[in-house]
């Protein structure tokens, strides 16, 4: 994918690296760290992000040989610009032990069946509802946002043992889960397929902080 960068993004990356050294971290980690400040302009994120290179390495490959994305949220599939992205929002139902998020995810998970990429960017029981599932997912971007749930529903995912991309605090949201989905399909890697995962250039940062 070829995209054209605007001056002020070419700038506000500039300013960002200024102001924090990400060079050390490995290249899809360091996309995934560096859009998701951008996109908050909260220099926070860079100690509390988890992610893990191998995971962001396998995710990258699906993503490119057509995993489906699926959002919580419409505001998160609007900051994804470049792919098609499934939210079944609109259409969930909620119950008496469901919320209409989590509803959102069992539709979604029976469209798109097994890998796909999640973004979750709202709602924590979204995240609860997919970890009850055997999604197989190549990756879930569990950044939901509020004081009830949402640190819990993370801590949950970590535990889970899916890959995954988290932060350890209440903070999250739409701007930031489309964020670090973005950074994935606008990061080419050198070489094309050259990074491997478990190679000796990209090591694994599960526990990322700078």
């Amino acid at each position: 994918m070829t995209r054209t960068v605007h001056p002020i993004e070419q700038e506000s990356f500039r300013r960002l690296r200024s102001r924090l050294d990400t060079s050390h971290l490995p290249p899809l980690t360091r996309a995934v760290v560096e859009r998701v400040i951008h996109s908050s302009a909260d220099l926070e994120y860079a100690g509390e992000l988890v992610c893990d290179e191998d995971e962001l390495l396998a995710a990258h490959a699906a993503l490119r040989a057509g995993a489906p994305i699926v959002a919580d949220v419409e505001m998160v599939a609007a900051g994804i610009t470049t792919r098609p992205v499934v939210c079944r929002l609109k259409d969930g139902r909620s119950g008496p032990d469901l919320t209409r998020s989590a509803h959102a995810v069992r539709l979604a998970y029976e469209e798109v069946g097994p890998g796909a990429v999640w973004v979750i960017g709202c709602a924590p029981t979204a995240l609860e509802e997919l970890l009850t599932l055997d999604a197989a997912p190549a990756l879930v971007i569990g950044l939901p946002v509020g004081f009830v749930g949402a640190a819990e529903s993370k801590a949950a995912l970590r535990a889970s043992g899916l890959p995954a991309v988290s932060n350890i605090s209440e903070k999250g949201g739409s701007a930031v889960a489309s964020a670090a989905l973005n950074a994935l399909l606008y990061t080419e890697l050198p070489g094309g397929s050259a990074a491997v995962p478990g190679s000796a250039t990209t090591p694994s940062n599960k526990e990322n902080s700078l």
